[in-house]
């Protein structure tokens, strides 16, 4: 509760007393299984494709969809979190969860191409909405995305909305292959 409290106030302590450096691996596909893939996301811009993808995310029960909305909001309009090829990723700028085991990401197919300002003005078409515990783990989730949505295969699956399996297994593969060559 103590370290709950320090991350949703933003108490800079250091991570060493939040023992925030546990170790646990970083698995991707457990994450995304976590959160979930979710096809046609309505909404007409991102304000309303994140609000929608909320309201479908399976949360811990400390943590409130309003809250979830209103920390992703507040970092769109800092600065789009589109990457190109159709693909955001939607987080918050703090941790607003405490618990590495309440971390996840949520894949979100949008049922319209949104207007997210993308540096290649490629409306986007899927989002993946991370939540994450601490900011070492958020920079290594964000990390392994990119390095996902840099597979034009795994980007082929998405584009083309293939059923959620498909997806995962693709993302999977990769992952999978990805720490082999780590190793």
């Amino acid at each position: 509760e103590i370290k709950e409290w320090v991350l949703k106030n933003n108490i800079p302590v250091s991570s060493r007393f939040l023992d925030l450096d546990s170790g646990s691996p970083l698995d991707l596909p457990l994450l995304i299984k976590k959160g979930g893939i979710f096809f046609d996301i309505d909404g007409e811009s991102p304000v309303e494709v994140i609000k929608n993808a909320v309201n479908l995310m399976p949360l811990p029960p400390e943590v409130s969809k309003d809250m979830v909305t209103l920390s992703l909001l507040e970092r769109e309009e800092m600065m789009p979190t589109a990457i190109g090829k159709g693909i955001a990723i939607p987080h918050p700028r703090n941790p607003i969860i405490a618990d590495i085991g309440n971390e996840s990401v949520t894949l979100c197919l949008l049922k319209k191409r949104v207007d997210f300002k993308a540096a290649d003005n490629e409306p986007v078409t899927a989002m993946f909405i991370i939540l994450s515990a601490n900011s070492k783990r958020h920079l290594q989730i964000l990390a392994r995305i990119s390095n996902l949505c840099r597979q034009n295969d795994v980007i082929e699956h998405i584009r083309c909305k293939h059923p959620a399996d498909v997806i995962f297994t693709a993302i999977e593969q990769k992952e999978r292959s990805f720490n082999n060559t780590k190793q």
